[in-house]
């Protein structure tokens, strides 16, 4: 019997009901902040600080989402956000950390009023003057009114940084897009990049390695088929997501058959795909965070993640590990 449910309402539930306990988070706290470099549009290194915001939840179900983790219950109060912001700015500061770029995750939408209130838009763009760019995420259906009002922001704020709006297509694949309960079609996302690039708004794109829902066999076609939409929707950039468990919804969907967690050699190989086919104007990122969790052999591990973190710097094709110890391995998954 397949438990997985046929409509939205009963996906929500369905996702809600298997969620382990969370964790009661401080909003004026944030979950991180992490500096890392990561190449620019225009070849160069850049400095790149990420700011793991703390708000509320976002308010779409996703059936592989688990930053809901990292996230409240209640709406986030206003001035917490500047507040997380400033602590992060001094904390870079204090580390005499130089950084031209800040990415801002909240692990829902920054357009969502609920998760980062209006009235915070000032005091974030103040923050954000002598920024090259500004990052942040946001669902498709919030790209509009609220995105118009965060550049005026930061116009009243020069110099003021590049926006770019980090996007969550997923995948091209039209049935697992709607069976992941983002509620958001291929077209609704062609429309909010359409809306970005009208605003001069740059453009990221989120794509899940082996999203649940596509066959196995079909899983390289239709990341290639989503990098290209991807691309073609105007994105400058796109990161790659192994796709995690442990939300307790996808073990479900994994019972059922139609989930397998990724592996590090399955990231290797769409982090190939995916370059051969960007443009050359694009970028192609595979994330590395708790990569050792996809990984199945010890020995080779720093190696292959060394060899990805120099495939993203320099968007090349990472150089193939010739390891002894998984080396069996690595020919059967292959065949």
């Amino acid at each position: 019997m397949t438990l997985y449910p046929a409509t939205p309402a009963a996906r929500d539930r369905f996702v809600l009901d298997r969620r382990p306990s969370r964790e009661v988070l401080d909003p004026w706290r944030s979950q991180g902040l992490l500096v890392e470099n990561e190449r620019s549009a225009d070849g160069t290194i850049a400095h790149v600080a990420t700011l793991f915001l703390t708000g509320r939840e976002c308010r779409w179900r996703c059936v592989m989402c688990d930053l809901w983790r990292y996230t409240t219950e209640a709406d986030t109060p206003p001035r917490a956000i500047p507040a997380q912001l400033a602590d992060a700015r001094r904390a870079l500061d204090d580390a005499r950390q130089t950084v031209n770029q800040l990415k801002l995750y909240n692990a829902s939408s920054f357009f969502d009023p609920l998760a980062v209130p209006e009235s915070d838009y000032d005091a974030v763009a103040e923050q954000s003057t002598g920024l090259a760019r500004l990052i942040v995420e946001s669902h498709p259906s919030l790209i509009g009114t609220r995105t118009s009002r965060l550049l005026e922001a930061l116009a009243r704020h020069a110099p003021a940084p590049q926006l770019e709006v980090a996007m969550g297509l997923e995948t091209a694949h039209p049935t697992a897009l709607e069976r992941l309960n983002k509620r958001m079609t291929i077209d609704a996302f062609l429309e909010a990049a359409e809306r970005l690039a009208s605003l001069n708004v740059a453009l990221r794109v989120f794509l899940l390695v082996y999203p649940p829902f596509v066959a196995s066999d079909e899983q390289d076609d239709w990341l290639c088929r989503s990098v290209d939409l991807a691309f073609s929707a105007g994105a400058t950039a796109v990161s790659l997501i192994p796709t995690r468990g442990g939300n307790g919804a996808l073990e479900t969907v994994a019972d059922e058959g139609f989930f397998r967690e990724p592996r590090l050699l399955d990231l290797e190989r769409s982090l190939t795909l995916a370059l051969n086919r960007a443009p050359s104007s694009g970028r192609v990122f595979a994330d590395l965070w708790n990569l050792d969790r996809f990984s199945d052999c010890s020995h080779c591990l720093d190696e292959r993640r060394a060899h990805l973190h120099a495939a993203n710097l320099e968007q090349r094709v990472p150089e193939p590990v010739d390891c002894a110890h998984c080396r069996p391995s690595v020919r059967s998954h292959g065949s």
